[in-house]
């Protein structure tokens, strides 16, 4: 059985985004070191089914043989993802916003806080944020007391930066 050919899509170029928190590098070696242990079982998996012989109509094999290349596939992702990291250490000045900032600010009446963190670790019903959000690029650099115009799917909305923790 031959494979088809599959061109990349447009999301599988996208560069990590290198800004983690200390605690999630280290969650991510965690994964790696847990992945790295597992790798010998399946690889010792698929050469012993692979003494089957026939490749073309055992199943089991071809099985295998995929959760090891995803197997695979996942510990590249992840010593990448650890290469390029750049832990995020917030700046002590709080007079403008930088990533690894908890930001307080005012919408049309509402307040709300959130943390600006890297794309990998975002939980919005948490109000972690990435700083490629549209609210996280528009608050990176600016001051207390500013007024961000903030544009959301729909509309622009005007918010005001209360407090940079």
């Amino acid at each position: 059985m031959q494979i088809p050919y599959r061109r990349p899509g447009k999301y599988s170029q996208i560069k990590n985004d290198p800004f983690l928190t200390v605690a999630k590098f280290d969650e991510l070696e965690h994964k790696l070191a847990r992945l790295k242990k597992s790798h010998p079982a399946a690889a010792a998996e698929v050469r012993r089914l692979a003494e089957l012989g026939d490749f073309s109509e055992n199943v089991e094999y071809q099985l295998a043989k995929g959760k090891l290349r995803g197997l695979n596939n996942a510990i590249l992702a992840i010593e990448r993802q650890i290469i390029d990291a750049e832990i995020i250490i917030p700046e002590t000045q709080k007079n403008r916003v930088q990533i690894g900032h908890i930001v307080t600010i005012v919408c049309a009446g509402v307040k709300r806080k959130y943390h600006l963190l890297g794309s990998a670790e975002t939980n919005p019903q948490k109000g972690i944020i990435s700083h490629h959000s549209p609210i996280g690029a528009a608050l990176i650099g600016k001051k207390l007391n500013d007024c961000v115009k903030i544009r959301l799917a729909s509309k622009a909305v005007v918010c005001e930066i209360l407090k940079i923790e």
